[in-house]
């Protein structure tokens, strides 16, 4: 018997090889096994007579070897490997490639369980490529059952790395669930109750063996409410322990709110008002830790402007992180813009560039200087810092920090933000957070995995702006485009132009597993930006100024190249997605997309909102070459609507959670991704979260909930 807590290496079959690849998918102890759950399952529960079997069907047989052999392709590429098997109503070849070892597991006589798909060859039926098990002949004789594992009923498929299958890990997780002590109750009765919830024991069979798929999705349902339950509590006990803490002392000063927002070119929204008012209560309150979402031209800068000003005028200095150089020096200039009229000092920090900007004089300064300068600043001359990466190297150190804003706040991750607040000499107070981010969240993720933060959102774009005029292009259009590009550049426009991929390159979800998928993937062609670039710029407008942008290349390279874009020295910029962040060129009034299915729609409307920030009107061309019914209607969907929240709704449920926030994240619970589309079940489990944590937040009063609660907090990663 074994303990959840055992190393795997106590398993019977499990040596170093094994144990490294268990290691690669996070498997350690015993608990980490049982609770690596299948994707999906593979129906074999059709168990039929030969005589029975159909083409195309995926069926389970049980038979005798009659007869096995080895034989090589005729272009000796391969091995075949040919069994017939025979039962009492007749006979079937089955067929499989390279596994010469099936010649001594499966010899003449065995009795074997298959279980696979069906094909026609000729007049004949034969098994492609099946699973197999051996079965006791002695006990088919005497009508006993037994019980199989890899065939004959739903079989689960597990995630896989190079060197272990879902074979072997049904082979060690099937005796485990017999031979595991303590397997006790984490939730507590009353919820197991009130949600009908099937208990851990049962739970854990019925995932990784069900008897049916009705009972594999309550197993599952299980596990879903109870990640859901932790990630709620663990983000509720996180908001509750950060409103205990001391933050520094804002004060909220209308009259200088009042003086800033006159003092803009341009009236606020309502939504904006609204947000500064919010972030100016939650000064006087506990340490903030506010989400400022609102899509791309919302006006989130400004408000965030207004807070960083009513932070300097109570003697506390302000830090603004951005992804990169570019957003930085671009929040850096308007800064000094829009606040200019109030005497405050502002300095640039990332790895090429240090500059300070103090009552309308603006240097080049070192690193070592500028240190200087926020380490040993007087109350009375605060700074504004804003930079990239570099504000959390080593040697940076902040004497009176209180506040700090991370713009696009997802791609900094929680100890990125850890090291920042560390950052303050003064341990004795928390800086105020405001995170900002243009991706629209649905309300499911928000409570998901900002639960512990206070949200403020721009919903409304600024008064005075067109709608930007939308279109899909087809191959057959597009020198119709290139045509109407080149009018609008003589009239002394800019365009963006968005390629997927900065060079060519084979499309990683196709794997040549056979002829089919290697002529797909040879075939496979995704728009780059180099080989796009140099199109455009000697075939297609060649006396047209044109530059690309992409991630690889060096800072100082974007610079130069974003300066000249934005001073229209550059008519076209070639770029990937690295233009999705912040990057504000009013003059560019097009946007052509390569690629467009290879988007999801909340980041093509994040791309589509680089365009229409003046008075232009301004066009987005959307250009696909695929067929398909599902992106049509997605890109059609973003042709109708420009509501960006809307259409993170939409694209939440069209792509799944998974694709909606990019890259599966690391840390977060796969049921707790595969769930995030049930709005109402979240906002119940929210709520329970809520009761739990009022009745008892020490969580003593369900011992076993606490130690699984522990457990949890110390693998999750938001």
């Amino acid at each position: 018997m074994y303990k959840l807590s055992d190393s795997v290496s106590k398993l019977r079959g499990i040596g170093p090889r094994y144990l490294k690849y268990l290691e690669k998918l996070g498997i350690k102890t015993i608990k980490d096994l049982l609770w690596y759950f299948p994707f999906r399952y593979e129906d074999f529960s059709q168990v039929k007579k030969i005589n029975e079997l159909q083409p195309e069907e995926i069926a389970s047989i049980i038979g005798i070897i009659k007869k096995i052999s080895i034989r090589r392709s005729f272009r000796k590429k391969m091995f075949i490997i040919e069994a017939l098997v025979e039962d009492q109503t007749g006979e079937i070849t089955a067929i499989w490639f390279n596994q010469l070892y099936l010649s001594k597991n499966i010899p003449v006589g065995t009795t074997v369980s298959l279980s696979g798909k069906i094909k026609s060859k000729g007049k004949k039926l034969i098994f492609s490529s099946p699973s197999y098990e051996i079965l006791s002949h002695q006990k088919i004789k005497e009508n006993l059952p037994q019980e199989t594992v890899h065939t004959g009923r739903l079989i689960p498929i597990y995630s896989e790395t190079q060197g272990l299958t879902s074979r072997a890990l049904r082979y060690f997780i099937k005796p485990l669930l017999k031979s595991v002590l303590n397997i006790k109750e984490t939730l507590p009765d009353s919820l197991l109750k009130k949600y009908k919830l099937m208990n851990l024991s049962r739970s854990l069979h019925q995932i990784h063996f069900p008897s049916s798929l009705l009972l594999a999705k309550k197993a599952k349902e299980r596990f879903i409410f109870e990640s859901l339950l932790l990630s709620q509590i663990y983000l509720l006990k996180n908001k509750k322990r950060n409103s205990l803490l001391k933050a520094p002392i804002i004060n909220i000063d209308i009259p200088l709110l009042k003086e800033f927002v006159n003092s803009l070119p341009f009236p606020l929204t309502q939504c904006q008002k609204q947000a500064i008012w919010e972030i100016a209560k939650n000064f006087r309150q506990s340490p903030m830790n506010r989400l400022l979402e609102g899509e791309v031209g919302s006006g989130k800068t400004i408000v965030a402007m207004s807070a960083a000003l009513l932070t300097v005028k109570s003697k506390y200095q302000v830090a603004l992180m951005a992804p990169t150089e570019i957003l930085a020096q671009q929040h850096y200039n308007k800064f000094k813009e829009f606040l200019s009229l109030f005497k405050v000092n502002i300095a640039l920090l990332t790895s090429s560039k240090t500059k300070i900007y103090d009552d309308s004089l603006e240097g080049d300064i070192s690193k070592q200087v500028l240190n200087k300068i926020i380490m040993s600043s007087s109350p009375s001359t605060p700074i504004i810092t804003i930079g990239t990466h570099a504000l959390i190297q080593k040697n940076i150190r902040f004497n009176r920090l209180g506040l700090i804003i991370v713009d696009e706040q997802h791609r900094f991750g929680v100890e990125q933000r850890k090291k920042l607040i560390s950052k303050n000499a003064n341990k004795n107070e928390i800086p105020h957070l405001l995170s900002l981010t243009a991706t629209p969240i649905p309300r499911t993720l928000a409570l998901t995995f900002y639960g512990d933060m206070d949200l403020s959102v721009l919903d409304k774009l600024p008064t005075g702006r067109k709608k930007i005029i939308t279109k899909i292009i087809t191959p057959k259009d597009r020198e119709k485009v290139y045509a109407f590009i080149l009018e609008e550049i003589k009239k002394g426009r800019q365009a963006f132009i968005v390629c997927p991929r900065i060079e060519e390159t084979e499309d990683p979800k196709i794997k040549a597993e056979n002829l089919f998928d290697l002529s797909r993937k040879l075939n496979y062609e995704e728009k780059a930006v180099k080989k796009e670039y140099k199109k455009l710029n000697e075939e297609v407008f060649p006396n047209l100024e044109i530059a690309m942008l992409h991630g690889k290349m060096k800072p100082k390279e974007k610079e130069i190249i974003m300066k000249k874009f934005l001073e229209n020295k550059i008519k076209i910029l070639v770029s990937t997605s690295v233009i999705e962040v912040g990057i504000d060129i009013p003059n560019a009034s097009l946007m052509i997309i390569e690629g467009a299915e290879h988007f999801g729609l909340a980041q093509l409307h994040q791309f589509r909102g680089r365009i229409g920030r003046s008075y232009h009107q301004s066009y987005c061309f959307l250009f696909t070459e695929s067929k398909s019914q599902l992106v049509t209607k997605r890109l059609k969907t973003l042709v109708k609507c420009d509501d960006g929240f809307r259409l993170a709704e939409m694209d939440l449920s069209l792509r799944g959670p998974g694709e909606f926030l990019g890259t599966k994240q690391s840390g977060i619970p796969d049921l707790i991704m595969s769930s995030l589309l049930d709005k109402k079940f979240i906002e119940k489990i929210h709520q329970e979260a809520i009761e739990i944590i009022e009745e008892d937040a020490s969580l003593k009063k369900w011992p076993l909930l606490l130690a699984t609660f522990k457990e949890f907090s110390e693998t999750i990663h938001r």
